[in-house]
């Protein structure tokens, strides 16, 4: 079997830190989570201003927080939360460092004061681009290269 750049995959652990960059966050802890379909990340004080006629999503992450986070571009979705109930979320797009890669991926804005871990990685991001390996945290991304088509 030829092994072509496809193939390359990093191993990540059942944590690991995450940057976002669009949103200067940098090295947050994040829960990999196989489990849960979508990511999301801990938000406070989310509202949708009327600007212009066009809404418009305000949000921070920490509690005292002085200038909120904007976007133009987002949407809603019913994502079922970790008690297993169905909930209207605002999603986001927006760049996720994890182990080695950059990815453009969606990230729905939740309150998870309290979850042990600010930020949660679904598997629709992890999926073709990591091996978890749950024995292991904070792995950065280690590179494995011979890895057979699934």
């Amino acid at each position: 079997m030829k092994i072509g750049k496809k193939n390359k995959i990093n191993l990540i652990g059942r944590r690991e830190f995450v940057d976002f960059p669009e949103l200067m966050l940098a090295h947050i802890e994040a829960k990999i989570d196989t489990g849960a379909y979508t990511s999301s990340i801990h938000c406070e004080s989310i509202s949708v201003v009327f600007e212009n006629a066009k809404p418009v999503l305000y949000f921070t992450v920490e509690p005292n927080q002085k200038d909120a986070y904007r976007f133009e571009i987002f949407s809603q979705k019913k994502i079922k939360n970790s008690f297993g109930e169905m909930e209207e979320r605002y999603v986001i797009k927006t760049l996720i460092l994890l182990g080695g890669k950059k990815i453009r991926s969606t990230l729905s804005l939740s309150n998870r004061d309290n979850m042990r871990y600010p930020v949660l990685i679904g598997r629709k991001l992890i999926k073709g681009k990591f091996l978890i390996d749950v024995s292991h945290t904070h792995t950065g991304g280690i590179k494995i290269k011979n890895v057979p088509n699934s």
